[in-house]
């Protein structure tokens, strides 16, 4: 039984990766952000398991970091401020947690007998398509401070991997969606909004493409990354190779939803305009030559998924669809 550690695991993908290591036989060590309350985010969904110990702490600090990566088999690091709008007033906290805490992490990786680390990067280091789809090869442009620090945190685990041989795989997701996700994104926005009975809403540009992934196919990309030997010194997208507008994809959510809402163009919600990333459109041979990775959702059969979990009152009732928070 290998034991791994999950980085971020209170977050919307870590608690979803969380479940599917446990459900495949992983012992898994799962940090959340330390906070008075002794609160671990999405973790407090998860039923207990014999197999899953949950940590609370900060990735922030590098004595933490080597602490409790003894005796661990493999790293999944998650743990990262992601929220685009927030970066843009807050950039400072965006290099403390995304740069130095993969830094961190690799350290006491290295330190700790060269530790298998899977390092969580995002499609937004790529900026605007230059060329679709988008393969690894894409040029990196940072358009926001939170892509920028994304850049910075891949260039510091990869670097660890060159002048270390620290065993370091770049795992690339392109647009996750799903149960869990931060209001902040643009489909549980709509979903919430819609499930709490608004027929307005507020919303920035629409007319940008994005690969939605549906979040079990992402964390099935993960775990076929963290099987295969070949994935290691690789920077790799996770993606499903297929591109949708806002517009379009608002437009499925409203006829699985049967809602006859109405979208209003928010200009305090517009990105700057040499921000915005207009499109998004991930190529997915690399994975697929060198895992089994085979994604299993369509965006509709997701979406349904999404809307049924923001459907149920108990789900519902953890969001607060009337704020608008960056």
């Amino acid at each position: 039984m290998k034991e791994v550690l999950v980085t971020g695991a209170d977050g919307f993908i870590g608690s979803h990766l969380v479940e599917s290591l446990v459900d495949k036989g992983y012992k898994v060590k799962a940090l959340a952000q330390y906070n008075s309350f002794n609160f671990w985010g999405w973790l407090e969904d998860i039923p207990r398991n014999n197999n899953l110990e949950i940590i609370t702490g900060d990735v922030r600090d590098p004595h933490f970091c080597k602490e409790i990566t003894k005796h661990i088999d493999i790293i999944f690091h998650l743990a990262s401020l992601i929220a685009i709008p927030y970066s843009y007033v807050a950039p400072d906290s965006y290099v403390d947690n995304n740069v130095k805490g993969t830094l961190n992490i690799c350290q006491s990786a290295k330190a700790n007998g060269n530790i298998r680390v899977i390092h969580t990067s995002t499609s937004e280091v790529y900026g605007t398509a230059q060329y679709v789809p988008i393969d690894e090869k894409h040029p990196k442009q940072p358009q926001s401070p939170y892509s920028a620090s994304k850049i910075g945190a891949d260039a510091m685990a990869m670097s660890f991997y060159n002048a270390f041989n620290l065993p370091v795989t770049i795992a690339r997701p392109f647009n996750t969606y799903g149960p869990r996700q931060s209001a902040r994104a643009i489909i549980p926005t709509i979903i919430a909004q819609i499930a709490s009975g608004i027929e307005e809403i507020k919303l920035g540009d629409l007319s940008p493409t994005r690969d939605f992934n549906y979040v079990k196919d992402t964390c099935q990309g993960f775990l076929a990354l963290a099987s295969a030997d070949e994935t290691i010194g690789k920077e790799i997208n996770i993606s499903s190779n297929f591109e949708i507008s806002m517009k379009d994809t608002l437009d499925l959510i409203k006829e699985i939803m049967g809602s006859n809402v109405r979208f209003i163009t928010d200009e305090d919600r517009l990105r700057p305009k040499s921000s915005e990333v207009y499109r998004l459109w991930g190529d997915n041979s690399l994975i697929k030559s060198l895992t089994n990775y085979n994604p299993k959702y369509t965006i509709e059969e997701g979406l349904e998924e999404t809307c049924k979990w923001f459907q149920d009152k108990n789900n519902l009732k953890k969001y607060k669809p009337g704020i608008y928070n960056i």
